[in-house]
């Protein structure tokens, strides 16, 4: 329901600018994709009539990952690193704020997971055409890793390398990922992609409870496939999920008051 909500306003305003709708499987993480999740996607977005103007899966295009690895690697905005999770912990279980220390900035690692070299000063804003102007401090970013210890790359370096080679000009995704945008401009920055995209985060689609939809929560069972299964209409569908972000403006006028 919430993918299906954040594709339908990507579709509207891609048609409503004139430009392209791009529908891109990010599959890089082998342990959790599946062949038959992907074909959900494209069975539930037709269903929907949001066909897409290109189609890109993320596994096919992992060599313009290592490159933006190699290249970060060489001009010094990026480091290997060899800690475990494990390790991080046990040195950082007494800190007032937990997460990666930069313990292996300086060590000359040449192999291991690739981090990025977060900016020891200033600050980065997230411009947010739903959320304003959104300030976080480079000293609460932690040196994010870009790429595992096998050589297989995350979810920060596959999004920006595939928005800065698709020429994407506007990226509308749920609010969860306002988190990830900092390192996402700090990374775009480092690898000299020129104008930033238009960034909407939209808030999260919730239950009853006011607790984010969760596939692991039964009740919570609101997958697309269910509702074309028991019959509902594409139409309707559409109209529900456009409606979930708010409502539309109301007419208010008043009468002449009588004397």
């Amino acid at each position: 329901m919430g993918g299906g909500r954040t594709a339908l306003f990507n579709w509207l305003l891609a048609k409503q600018l004139g430009g392209e709708f791009i529908l891109r499987i990010e599959d890089t993480d082998a342990e959790r994709n599946k062949e038959e999740w992907v074909l959900g996607i494209h069975s539930a977005m037709r269903w929907l009539g949001l066909e897409w103007d290109e189609y890109y899966r993320q596994s096919e295009r992992l060599a313009l990952y290592a490159a933006a690895a190699e290249r970060l690697l060489a001009e010094g905005a990026a480091y290997y690193c060899d800690c475990t999770r494990e390790d991080v912990e046990a040195r950082t279980k007494d800190n007032p704020t937990p997460g990666y220390d930069g313990f292996c900035r300086d060590r000359g690692l040449t192999s291991g997971a690739v981090r990025f070299r977060v900016p020891d000063d200033g600050a980065t804003t997230v411009v947010d055409i739903v959320r304003g102007d959104v300030e976080v401090q480079h000293a609460n970013i932690r040196d994010f890793v870009l790429q595992r210890t096998d050589g297989s790359p995350l979810f920060i370096i596959a999004n920006v390398v595939d928005d800065m080679d698709m020429r994407v000009t506007h990226v509308v995704r749920s609010e969860e990922h306002l988190s990830n945008t900092p390192p996402y401009i700090l990374l775009w920055h480092a690898l000299d992609g020129g104008d930033l995209p238009v960034f909407a985060h939209l808030p999260i689609v919730v239950n009853e409870k006011r607790q984010k939809l969760s596939k692991r929560r039964p009740s919570d069972n609101v997958e697309l496939e269910r509702y074309m299964d028991e019959g509902y209409i594409a139409p309707a569908m559409v109209n529900f999920l456009a409606l979930l972000a708010g409502r539309p403006e109301r007419t208010r006028s008043s009468s002449p008051s009588r004397r």
